[in-house]
């Protein structure tokens, strides 16, 4: 994988970007994706109850991990309870928890009453997605553990489809932290009544904006501006670094033609992990 660590934001994620399918690459064939990759590939249309699917460890924890819920796999008790709710009930686990993740790994899993049958196990097309969230998510994991700013970017991009309204917002702490820092809000808001936090962002922010792509990305610019200055990120001065700066900021070629993976890394390998 590429590091970013120590990069300016805007900067970190122009190459991001550029190399982005290539790192996808490079998690789908390493040594520790592609078996557990394979092992959820191989096992997982046997799967036709949340019990079965318990049993299995290693599907268990592939699961959890697509949908960013590694810090929960202990839990497995809960997360029985929570796959086996019945979710047209106001009162089931799955409605009472406020975390998103746990709403979307139940209906994406799509168990029937009481956890048990599963088609959705045996198809491939399901599998497919699967595998490309369970990919995605080692991609901005990766990316968030050395740039928190770049992380939370990442994740505002993959979910913005989805805010329509500041409820949306609220009830996710990555986007609460994005929208607050990008409108200029102290963290001090989150202590607040929640219509009045409501009442707070509609006043700030039209959300109906976010259906233009070119204020999604003045609201990325300011939140990156705003984060970096916040924690005193600096620009690194290294040649190579600043090559790279020099071409994001004439919009010239380079980008497409020399952010190569392969070549960036011959020719910066301490940038690069293993």
């Amino acid at each position: 994988m590429i590091s970013v660590a120590g990069l300016p934001t805007q900067l970190a994620l122009k190459l991001v970007d550029a190399t982005e399918e290539k790192q996808r690459d490079l998690i789908r064939n390493s040594a520790q994706h592609s078996r557990a990759i394979e092992h959820f590939l191989g096992n997982i249309k046997k799967v036709e109850t949340v019990d079965q699917l318990m049993e299995d460890p290693e599907l268990y924890a592939f699961v959890m991990r697509a949908f960013d819920l590694e810090d929960q796999i202990f839990g497995k008790a809960m997360m029985s309870k929570i796959l086996k709710s019945n979710i047209e009930e106001s009162d089931a686990l799955v409605n009472r928890l406020t975390d998103p993740r746990f709403k979307a790994l139940y209906k994406e899993m799509g168990f029937g009453t009481d956890g048990v049958g599963n088609i959705n196990t045996i198809l491939k097309s399901w599998q497919t997605r699967m595998v490309d969230r369970y990919v995605d998510r080692q991609f901005v994991n990766a990316q968030s553990e050395e740039n928190d700013t770049l992380g939370t970017v990442l994740e505002f991009r993959r979910k913005v489809d989805g805010i329509t309204r500041p409820i949306d917002v609220l009830k996710d702490r990555g986007l609460t932290e994005f929208f607050q820092t990008a409108l200029g809000l102290p963290k001090q808001l989150s202590g607040l009544d929640i219509d009045r936090q409501v009442a707070i962002l509609n006043k700030k922010f039209d959300f109906e904006k976010l259906s233009d792509p070119e204020e999604v990305d003045r609201l990325i610019s300011r939140y990156v501006a705003i984060s970096d200055a916040t924690k005193g990120v600096s620009q690194v001065q290294n040649g190579a670094i600043t090559l790279m700066q020099g071409a994001v900021n004439s919009g010239n070629s380079f980008l497409s033609a020399v952010f190569d993976l392969d070549a960036v890394q011959r020719a910066n390998p301490r940038y690069f992990s293993r």
